[in-house]
């Protein structure tokens, strides 16, 4: 005798797509969840900004007239990682440096707050001057470096230097003249604004060092990004260079 099979019974409380959608809601409405999405973003977007800090672009702000009319107080610039971490430096390039050479001084400044530190490390706040210091790099190592002639222009590996973005009516050489030779791995740095930089040429004595370690470089400065009206990416001018040979 064949059995006769019952009635076919479908899953027992299977949710319906509607049930579904309702409990999805249900949980983005839950605090707790809302809150832990928002978290995730955060921290997402601060891994981001710092790889992007640490390896390839950090914003700082200029606090002196050192860099006048290239760079002037309160501008915005985008700083490249990429050659400072490859140590390819040229001349003309306008470099951020850490000031490992105690340039600046020991002069006391007000500590900054946990937040701006954090938000200068994220990249979300400008760098700040205290520590870092901007030039342009005008010999690199095994350049000789001179200023000595009646025109008061700079001369590297024995080409006079038409520099273009020193401002109009200055001379280049500033008030002291100078004959160097760079030490490999080194720099030498000068601000565009002759009159008003205390650079390399005001360096050189007893116990001090005019010569920037390459190693001490942050990155070449990109652009001008902030504020809009200055914006600019007409930074390196290595044409001005073009000419100069090789060290021997």
């Amino acid at each position: 005798m064949t059995p006769t099979a019952g009635p076919t019974l479908g899953p027992l409380h299977a949710p319906s797509l509607r049930d579904r959608d309702r409990a999805e809601a249900r949980a983005r409405r839950n605090p707790l969840v809302w809150l832990r999405e928002i978290l995730v973003i955060i921290v997402v977007a601060l891994v981001i900004s710092s790889l992007l800090r640490a390896f390839i672009v950090q914003v700082f702000w200029i606090p002196s007239p050192s860099m006048h009319n290239t760079l002037v107080e309160d501008d915005r610039i985008a700083v490249s990682r990429i050659d400072a971490l490859t140590s390819n430096v040229r001349r003309g390039d306008v470099v951020v440096f850490d000031d490992t050479l105690g340039w600046l001084g020991t002069s006391e400044t007000t500590a900054p707050s946990v937040l701006r530190r954090l938000g200068e490390f994220t990249g979300f706040v400008p760098g700040g001057g205290e520590q870092t210091l901007v030039k342009r790099v005008i010999g690199v190592g095994g350049d000789h470096v001179t200023c000595t002639s009646a025109t008061g222009k700079v001369s590297v590996n024995g080409v006079e230097l038409d520099e273009t973005y020193v401002p109009e009516g200055q001379v280049p050489c500033g008030e002291r003249t100078f004959d160097v030779v760079v030490p490999e791995g080194h720099l030498w740095v000068m601000g565009d604004n002759r009159s008003n930089s205390a650079d390399s040429r005001y360096h050189m004595g007893t116990g001090q060092s005019p010569y920037v370690p390459v190693s001490s470089v942050v990155g070449t400065v990109q652009a001008v990004i902030w504020p809009t009206s200055r914006w600019t990416t007409d930074i390196a001018h290595h044409e001005v260079f073009a000419s100069v040979p090789s060290a021997s």
